[in-house]
């Protein structure tokens, strides 16, 4: 058994509520009585529990972060978050989605015991319900990167919509008529905004796209390998793929290869996100840059004003795209 605060209590002759008051700096406590506290806690060896203080003090200093799983595509988000978190004094608990509807009963048993102050969310897909539930209930909350669900409690998220815009001109300018867009999961809001611009830049040049020029990708390598793959078998002719996100882009490129055709001399590629692979990829990927890092750390801030209560404390934020130019685009074959 380890020191315990009643050991630390019959070692300095006071009660237990002596110490715990000592410990959480409450109350006023005659300076003699602390000094002996503080001594017998030395004598001792006792490491009070961080959970514990935290209880007395009515903060964790905790945030919980809730991912779909640890292998999620983004890190730079995490990064974000903990660098934030660590600036403030406040550490992260991670908590996965991986177990469906067991990964959701652990999430309440953590809210439940007041593991956390607050909780951020990349939201898994089917969760949104559970997680209004909880913030109903009283739990600060902030969802990253909200699928344009716009739900009732504060998020970050960036402009999608306008994302693909910037794609579309940019494979407009290049002189690319003919696209071919490899979109994520149906039902996902990123994905019909990311569509919903790319489709109206092209519709506002007079150029109108057809159904077989929009193939579901599912923001998945290989699912948007095969999906071209499967286009060019179908004869669907096309100078330009736009991927709605880079894993996507980087198997538009593979299948491009596969069918010997050159990038970005006869197709031009363009992903979404500015993710690592982006510019491991030959040729570099020409993408959308979503700003992940900035999107944690305005997550981060926006989370620790609600739990904090602050009068200040912004309701939500948008945080804008930009376009990165790369190979895939414009290179020394594009000509």
């Amino acid at each position: 058994m380890g020191v315990t605060i009643a050991d630390v209590a019959t070692r300095a002759g006071v009660s237990k509520t002596t110490v715990s008051r000592v410990l959480n700096g409450k109350g006023e406590i005659n300076e003699n009585t602390v000094l002996k506290v503080r001594q017998a806690i030395s004598d001792l060896g006792y490491v009070p529990s961080a959970g514990a203080v935290g209880l007395a003090r009515g903060t964790t200093q905790m945030i919980g972060m809730l991912v779909p799983d640890m292998a999620w595509a983004w890190a730079g988000i995490v990064q974000a978050v903990v660098e934030t978190l660590e600036t403030e004094g406040f550490g992260l608990r991670m908590l996965t989605w991986n177990r469906g509807e067991e990964s959701l009963r652990r999430l309440g048993l953590q809210v439940a015991a007041k593991s956390f102050d607050g909780l951020l969310v990349i939201e898994p897909e089917g969760a949104l319900g559970y997680i209004t539930e909880l913030h109903e209930a009283g739990l600060p909350m902030v969802l990253i990167d909200d699928r344009f669900h716009r739900p009732g409690f504060p998020y970050v998220a960036t402009t999608n919509r306008e994302g693909g815009e910037q794609a579309a001109r940019h494979l407009l300018d290049i002189g690319r008529r003919r696209p071919l867009v490899v979109t994520g999961p149906e039902g996902f809001g990123c994905t019909e905004e990311r569509l919903g611009g790319f489709v109206d830049v092209y519709a506002q040049a007079g150029i109108e796209l057809d159904r077989r020029s929009i193939v579901c990708g599912d923001f998945l390598f290989d699912t948007s390998r095969a999906a071209v793959a499967k286009a060019i078998e179908d004869g669907v002719e096309f100078d330009a793929v736009f991927g709605h996100n880079d894993p996507s882009a980087a198997g538009v490129l593979a299948a491009l290869n596969e069918a010997g055709l050159r990038v970005p001399r006869d197709v031009a590629v363009v992903g979404f996100d500015d993710v690592e692979i982006a510019s491991y990829t030959y040729p570099a990927l020409t993408t959308i840059r979503q700003p992940m890092r900035e999107m944690g750390e305005a997550a981060a801030r926006l989370l620790l004003d609600h739990v904090r209560r602050s009068p200040e404390a912004a309701t939500s934020r948008i945080i804008p795209t930009s376009l990165v130019v790369r190979g895939s685009t414009l290179g020394p074959s594009a000509n």
